[in-house]
């Protein structure tokens, strides 16, 4: 008698242990691939189905729908895993909907057929739910028609951008009829700022160069317009650490860029101006910027936050926007690291001589260790690129 009431009790715990979990599931949590933006992210796992995926995986994640992913980090998704009991999709996870529990089981199944997952449900004893599934199926097919229109069918090739990145995803048009000129600092003749140590040289105008085109690039997903003013053919960008220090950048227009500095700045300005005017003629277009991105050259033991130079007030809008953006990413990354900064205005002559409003950009000091790690890491150039397109993004 004794030994029954021992094993009615286990029983009895066994039901409410799988009934507490069923209850109580936990979010997936998985790193984007390369190239992933947050629409492309969504479809691997055929969230596309749901627009309230979108607005869950922002909400997990504290992130707006026009953010970089991470390549480095975990993002939560909106699939709900449930401890699945061996015997029905029903009763693990504590539905009486026969067609849903069919629905679930093709997803997983789906899911494995297409290596997204490692192992089948009733192996792992794991069970993926869609979150929409259960909170908001009468939103089906929004997503997947918004993507269709926007995200997922519309894809841009750029040379430039090499063979790892040259398909650029559409993702919207929300920087339709706005212009870019990106211009990267030296190149050709003049590598600009240089560290040379004992295993590697460090060139600015190589890490200059690699930021430009994940901006750009950043831009273009957006609809923005981008004209890319010093040119690479053979570099493209690049997830290594250590670039060679080569001399072959050109202008947009294919010329060799100048030995003499002055005639190197002019010809950049020239070209800038001219493609300026031709795009003014058009009355759709909404805004002009250039973006001048360059590494700075101090003591090696001055740790430099990226600063930023103005010259119309105009150009102080963004660089100040951009500045915030900074700033909020430091608060939330970099606890109880001041970010330091500097927005001024100085008559350089880029940002002085172009017609469109411009601002330049001093990334760091490329003497400097810890600001050595700012643009040696790929991660860390991507997230330089992604947090100057929100800023760009947040002055218009």
């Amino acid at each position: 008698m004794f030994i029954k009431k021992i094993r009615l009790l286990f029983l009895i715990f066994l039901i409410l242990d799988i009934t507490v979990f069923s209850q109580n599931p936990y979010f997936l949590s998985r790193k984007p691939l390369t190239g992933d933006g947050i629409y492309s992210f969504l479809r691997r796992f055929k969230l596309d189905d749901n627009s309230c995926h979108l607005n869950k995986f922002l909400e997990l994640n504290g992130i707006d729908k026009n953010e970089q992913l991470h390549l480095d980090k975990e993002y939560q998704l909106p699939i709900l895993i449930y401890q699945y009991n061996g015997k029905s999709i029903r009763t693990s996870i504590g539905i009486d909907d026969y067609n849903l529990a069919v629905n679930i089981k093709n997803y997983n199944d789906f899911l494995y057929k297409n290596k997204v997952r490692t192992s089948e449900y009733t192996d792992s004893k794991l069970l993926w739910v869609k979150y929409g599934d259960l909170n908001c199926p009468d939103n089906i097919e929004m997503l997947e028609e918004e993507s269709t229109q926007k995200h997922s069918k519309e894809y841009k090739t750029e040379k430039l951008f090499g063979k790892n990145y040259e398909k650029v995803e559409l993702i919207d048009k929300e920087l339709e009829n706005r212009i870019f000129y990106i211009v990267s600092g030296h190149g050709g003749p003049d590598p600009g700022a240089r560290y040379v140590g004992k295993k590697f040289t460090l060139c600015e105008d190589e890490y200059a160069y690699d930021v430009c085109l994940r901006l750009a690039k950043n831009l273009i997903e957006h609809g923005a317009t981008v004209y890319i003013i010093i040119q690479d053919p053979n570099d493209g960008i690049r997830d290594e650490n250590y670039f060679t220090c080569d001399k072959d950048e050109k202008s947009i227009n294919n010329k060799s860029l100048p030995v003499k500095q002055l005639d190197r700045l002019k010809q950049r300005v020239d070209d800038i101006n001219e493609l300026y005017k031709k795009n003014s003629v058009n009355s759709s277009v909404k805004s002009q910027t250039v973006i001048a991105i360059h590494v700075d050259a101090r003591n090696y033991d001055k740790r430099q936050d990226v600063f930023y130079y103005y010259y119309s007030l105009s150009g102080k809008k963004i660089a100040q926007s951009i500045q915030d953006v900074f700033e909020k990413k430091y608060r939330q990354i970099q606890h109880g690291r001041e970010y330091m900064g500097t927005v001024s205005k100085r008559d350089l002559y880029v940002i002085k001589n172009t017609l469109p409003t411009a601002i330049y950009i001093e990334l760091g000091n490329i003497q400097n260790t810890f600001n050595q790690k700012r643009l040696i890491l790929f991660n860390n150039r991507q997230a330089l690129a992604n947090w100057i397109y929100l800023g760009l993004t947040n002055s218009l």
